[in-house]
């Protein structure tokens, strides 16, 4: 069975939920031309997922898909924080900031208050990254009427979420922009690409599979499709459309050169996450011990990133983008969705 006729929607695509580069305008816009748009939730309070979720109750029945994370949050480490700032001092001094005491995390994994508000706004589809929430509120999720999504790096991670509850999964190749999903270990020496990935998950699974990575055309849907996968979830082509909140020097990082290069890096929130490698990346070396847990890497960042952003400079920004960024064109996301459709038919 495909996503389109799981969903009842003409195309079984699934835009990629990106914090920090969208809200709810991108998810509509692609929800509205016959796809799933996403909202990531991760980086939201509670009141700001409600008042992105009111927009999305304008869709009516259109189906979207709320996203979440299901880390578990590291213990203070005061150490690892201090040693992080001794070796960001020479940017500190460089920029001429005074660091201060690092805050909290930025990014907030699932829990009640974000189930209440699944179970009261009841979108068609629940998204997991780093594997799954707490039994009793999955099976709050689910008792929503929301079909679980979560992504999966590895056979084994496919087979861990098929057989604690997740109704279909994201085989989330090596090309990937943005967060691993990696939750059962942190090898990456056993990260897959996509069409290496992908049938495998097929084959060992008994529920939908989703590819995710490296697809950016409608050439990559109909190849995913070829092998097995139910629909695919497409994020880096987004990221030019006028409906993302990409920003300015992301953009022209994207349109660039650079972007042909990317690698995996820890230095922006402790886990590795692709992204076009930047001043930051190519200094320290893209994944350093000395990067605290996630994610409280991107705490001492924070007051770089903003002074050199006021530069006009990428230095310390997290330029999020996966392997293929081919498909980025500066369209509306209504037309590029109905463009990556096109590899759905024949």
């Amino acid at each position: 069975m495909t996503l389109a006729q799981w969903l009842d929607i003409p195309f079984s695509i699934i835009q990629a939920p990106m914090a920090g580069a969208q809200g709810s305008r991108l998810a509509m816009a692609v929800s509205q031309a016959g796809g799933v748009g996403s909202l990531p939730a991760a980086m939201l309070s509670s009141s700001q997922l409600q008042q992105e979720l009111a927009v999305l109750q304008q869709l009516g029945g259109q189906p979207y898909n709320l996203n979440f994370f299901c880390h578990q949050p590291p213990a203070d480490d005061p150490a690892a924080q201090a040693g992080w700032q001794a070796l960001l001092a020479p940017f500190y001094q460089e920029l001429g900031i005074v660091p201060a005491a690092t805050g909290g995390a930025g990014r907030l994994p699932f829990n009640q208050e974000m189930a209440d508000l699944v179970s009261q706004y009841r979108p068609a589809l629940v998204s997991f990254h780093f594997g799954l929430p707490a039994p009793a509120l999955l099976q709050q999720v689910k008792a929503s009427g929301a079909k679980v999504l979560s992504s999966a790096t590895t056979v084994a991670e496919a087979r861990w979420l098929q057989a604690n509850g997740a109704d279909a999964v994201i085989a989330q190749g090596l090309e990937a922009g943005g967060h691993r999903g990696m939750f059962l270990h942190d090898d990456l020496d056993e990260q897959l690409g996509s069409f290496a990935l992908l049938p495998q998950i097929v084959q060992a699974l008994d529920i939908p599979v989703i590819a995710a990575g490296g697809i950016a055309d409608a050439a990559g849907v109909a190849a995913a499709m070829r092998l097995g996968a139910a629909g695919v979830q497409v994020g880096t082509a987004y990221l030019l459309c006028p409906e993302a909140d990409t920003s300015p020097l992301h953009r022209a990082a994207l349109r660039s050169p650079a972007a042909a290069h990317t690698a995996l890096t820890t230095l922006y929130s402790g886990r590795p996450a692709r992204g076009i490698v930047n001043r930051l990346m190519r200094e320290l070396g893209p994944r350093h011990p000395a990067a605290p847990a996630f994610p409280l890497a991107s705490a001492a960042l924070a007051p770089l990133r903003a002074a050199a952003e006021a530069l006009g400079r990428d230095d310390f920004s997290p330029l999020w983008c996966g392997q293929n960024a081919s498909g980025c064109w500066e369209i509306p996301a209504g037309e590029l969705t109905r463009q990556l459709a096109a590899g759905l038919v024949g």
